[in-house]
């Protein structure tokens, strides 16, 4: 595997409140990174961050070897129009669904690649039903996102970002919304999405997603890293004792012996 993304001393603030306090990730092609941590830890933070949503108050984050943005004086600046290329290599899927109510669910996925890529409609059209086929909902593409459930419309946002063909894909809790039965064909598209060697972070409660999919898991806290490793030891043989204080909360979910 070869290095797609990597973060050096990433910071951010919101005004007098430092959220992150200093991030070093690399992360490799094909490899599924899992972030925990409590609520305020700063795992939404750092995706936003990722994706230029948030802009870092300091460090630097490369793509595929490329520095985003231009130093000067010890500083990271960034142009409007190198951010909007930048967000389509890479894809991210939300808490809740951003679908626009008033197009189909083909429409949905294929307007951000007419728009930001500037496919031809037919080839969109093309792309968008493959990546609905992709995540088994082929069958829905004329239907309009109020006649789905929130597990469907959720697999329609993974459909949309994947149609842009990004490098590396972020979950932002795309489960947290979801009823509890509709949480695991959410889940089940992901794995397949990780098992097909996409490149992803993920941020969720999910732990036992962590524990069979992840290759490496990250535990933030208080705005760094506090641990990572494999799933299979952070998982239950944590180091420090505010994550072992963090997985006891989870008092549902039992690791396999």
């Amino acid at each position: 595997m070869s290095e797609i993304l990597r973060i050096e001393n990433l910071h951010k603030s919101f005004d007098d409140l430092e959220v992150l306090k200093g991030i070093d990730l690399t992360v490799q092609s094909g490899e599924t990174v899992v972030i925990l941590g409590s609520s305020g830890s700063g795992k939404s933070t750092m995706l936003r961050c990722v994706n230029f949503m948030e802009s870092p108050t300091n460090g630097k984050i490369y793509l595929n070897g490329d520095l985003i943005g231009t130093e000067r004086n010890g500083k990271m600046t960034y142009k409007e129009a190198e951010l909007c290329t930048l967000r389509s290599r890479i894809g991210m899927v939300f808490q809740h669904f951003n679908l626009f109510p008033h197009m189909t669910v083909l429409e949905n996925v294929l307007e951000g690649q007419v728009i930001v890529l500037g496919r031809a409609k037919m080839e969109a059209r093309d792309k968008a039903m493959a990546q609905l086929e992709r995540v088994g909902l082929a069958e829905k593409a004329f239907e309009y996102p109020s006649r789905l459930s929130g597990g469907q419309k959720q697999r329609v946002a993974i459909a949309r970002a994947l149609a842009m063909d990004p490098e590396v894909m972020l979950f932002d809790e795309v489960t947290s919304a979801l009823d509890p039965e509709l949480v695991g064909e959410v889940l089940k598209t992901m794995r397949q999405l990780a098992e097909e060697g996409m490149t992803m972070l993920c941020v969720t409660h999910e732990l036992g997603f962590a524990y069979h999919v992840a290759n490496r898991v990250l535990f933030l806290n208080e705005g760094i890293i506090l641990e990572q490793g494999e799933p299979q030891s952070i998982l239950k043989n944590p180091d420090t004792n505010r994550m072992r204080e963090f997985l006891d909360g989870h008092s549902l979910f039992k690791l396999p012996d």
